[in-house]
């Protein structure tokens, strides 16, 4: 899959040619994780409408759920103001967290 090239022209990478992806809850507006993406992982998630991302420490793509079964059908893929963050908004089957919790946010609340 190829991304579109005035898409890519928008974007703005780091030196590993990553930038951030922010998923939130469609229904809740919850943000439940983030995660990094490139060039591939976008194309991908444009076209299947599944959580694509691109895992630094595996150096390999993942589609959210594949193994675990707590997928993410994205309705809505957003650019920010800079282009260096895209914000997916997801309907999300089961947990976002690896850990299982409904959000990678729900452990520590430093500030209420």
């Amino acid at each position: 899959m190829t991304l579109d090239p005035n898409i890519a022209a928008r974007l703005k990478r780091n030196e590993a040619g990553l930038f951030s992806a922010v998923a939130q809850e469609r229904s809740s507006g919850d943000v439940l994780m983030v995660a990094w993406m490139d060039d591939e992982a976008l194309a991908r998630t444009l076209e299947t409408r599944k959580g694509t991302y691109y895992s630094r420490s595996r150096q390999e793509y993942w589609v959210k759920g594949e193994t675990s079964g707590h997928t993410q059908y994205v309705h809505e893929v957003r650019l920010d103001c800079d282009g260096d963050t895209v914000l997916l908004v997801v309907d999300q089957e089961g947990g976002a967290c690896h850990t299982g919790d409904k959000t990678c946010f729900d452990a520590d609340v430093l500030l209420s």
